[in-house]
């Protein structure tokens, strides 16, 4: 028997040891169980096809992570097409799952960025809206017309009706002629809705009509403040920064992560703001090379300006290996005309035209501009025009190093000379004035045909015209040229 309670008082030792074990296990795990971690993508700067490319790149990093992702916007905008590719990127993330916190501005595309994400949250101050398309003209920005405003237009509305945003407010971001109304009704319920949707009502509709104020006038843009955006809807909350974003959002126990632009993705960005310059330094290059013999600094350096040009866009996804090899056909018909080919022909005007439509081709994601997507149009404009314009700028930069830099750097050539110039040189010298033609004389040396004669009791270096005279032999000056004496054999009486 005493072995029996001993065995027994064993066991239930041993269940009370493993069960405080796991409650200790239990409580000192929780924490680290409770614990979120938070991604923060900051989108600052000009949008541009840089930015699209680091935010693909983090939503590659962040697609099969659980957690919540801020993206931390601050950006007078950009490219459309660029805004366009950021916004497919964030909408293929669930929309639980993504906030924008709009730090300072969210101007024009990046107003089109701030929607796309399920949440929106703004710091005190910050500006949100203004989105309409502009184009720069000789008088200066210019804003484009409906065929321009639709597609945008239809993008707002499909955010809004995706994150609960009042439709009519986010297509008067986007359009001046909308008049958007915010509508009270009787029973509390407000609305925000244009002049066509308020007319559209019901006599029945209307007569439930409490009030009506006209928030976005004819001719503006809405544009909106922290408090109004809260106000519209728009906005969750105003807090000052993330971690009080995340307060107001009831996450207590978490771990921020930034998701920060590495270097080779800042010096993409930086690379593509000064292409043209690269692409006008790389041609003129290779005018400079074609105009010289032989294969040297100017044309490596051409090549490498517009290497690094191509390899830039192809890391943001606008290049692909077919605009490689229509630079590298152009290369090669340039090398065709300079070592092959006298002269500058039909191959050197080929491979001129194939370098311009392989750079305009890196400097786009399309071949052909999209009916539907009418500023690809202005794009490709715009595009054509760069490269024109650096054509232009590279063949006058090519004269003037040719006709200024160059002799100059081949003048640098160390000695010694013969002569550095002829400032001090004459045609006629002082000793050939002191013979004429019919003077006779001796030959002092023989002539074969050049040597020395006695000429009125004068010593003078003659010349024959491919006679020899042997020494000692009468000589007549028949010719003088410049500071030579000619003369011939002088026939006895």
């Amino acid at each position: 028997m005493p072995n029996g309670c001993n065995e027994m008082g064993r066991r239930i030792y041993r269940r009370m040891a493993a069960a405080c074990f796991a409650v200790m296990l239990l409580l000192f795990s929780a924490p680290a169980l409770a614990e979120q971690t938070v991604y923060v993508v900051p989108v600052s700067g000009e949008v541009d096809p840089g930015l699209a490319a680091y935010i693909e790149r983090a939503y590659r990093e962040l697609a099969d992570t659980e957690g919540l992702i801020i993206f931390e916007i601050d950006t007078y905008g950009g490219r459309v097409d660029s805004a366009f590719e950021i916004v497919d990127t964030i909408l293929r993330l669930p929309g639980e799952r993504t906030v924008s916190f709009v730090e300072e501005k969210a101007i024009s595309a990046g107003a089109l960025i701030a929607l796309a994400s399920g949440d929106l949250a703004m710091a005190p101050g910050a500006t949100l809206g203004d989105t309409a398309p502009i184009a720069m003209s000789s008088e200066g920005p210019e804003m484009m017309g409906e065929k321009f405003q639709s597609p945008i237009r239809a993008k707002f509305r499909a955010m809004a009706e995706r994150n609960g945003y009042p439709v009519a407010l986010s297509e008067a971001m986007v359009t001046q002629e909308k008049i958007v109304y915010q509508v009270t009704f009787k029973s509390g319920e407000t609305r925000y809705m244009d002049a066509q949707g308020y007319e559209d009502l019901s006599d029945v509709e209307k007569e439930q009509v409490a009030s009506r104020k006209t928030v976005v006038e004819e001719g503006e843009l809405l544009t909106m403040h922290a408090a109004e955006a809260l106000e519209y809807g728009f906005s969750r909350m105003t807090v000052p920064d993330i971690p009080a974003l995340l307060d107001g959002m009831e996450i207590e126990d978490y771990r921020i992560v930034r998701i920060e632009p590495n270097w080779s993705e800042d010096m993409v960005r930086f690379i593509g703001g000064i292409a043209p310059i690269l692409m006008m330094i790389g041609l003129a290059g290779l005018y400079i090379e074609i105009k010289s013999p032989g294969f040297g600094l100017p044309g490596a350096l051409g090549v490498l300006c517009l290497g690094i040009v191509f390899l830039n866009q192809y890391l943001v996804g606008l290049a692909t290996y077919t605009e490689f090899l229509l630079i590298m056909i152009g290369l090669v018909l340039l090398g065709i005309e300079v070592f092959v080919l006298p002269g500058f022909g039909i191959a050197g005007f080929a491979g001129i035209a194939t370098i311009a439509i392989g750079l305009i081709l890196t400097l786009q994601d399309f071949v052909l501009p999209n009916p539907d997507l009418p500023w690809q149009m202005d794009l490709l404009i715009v595009n054509v025009a760069k490269v024109v314009g650096s054509y232009i700028i590279a063949l006058l930069s090519g004269l003037l190093f040719i006709r200024y830099a160059m002799p100059r750097l081949s003048g640098a050539t160390e000695g010694p000379y013969l002569m550095s110039n002829l400032s001090g040189a004459r045609a006629d010298s002082e000793e050939a004035k002191r013979a004429k033609v019919g003077d006779t004389g001796v030959a002092l040396t023989h002539l074969r045909p050049s040597g020395k004669a006695e000429i009125n009791d004068e010593i003078f270096d003659v010349a024959t015209q491919n006679e020899y005279v042997e020494k000692g032999a009468p000589i007549v000056v028949t010719k003088i040229r410049g500071n030579w004496i000619v003369v011939e054999r002088k026939e006895s009486a």
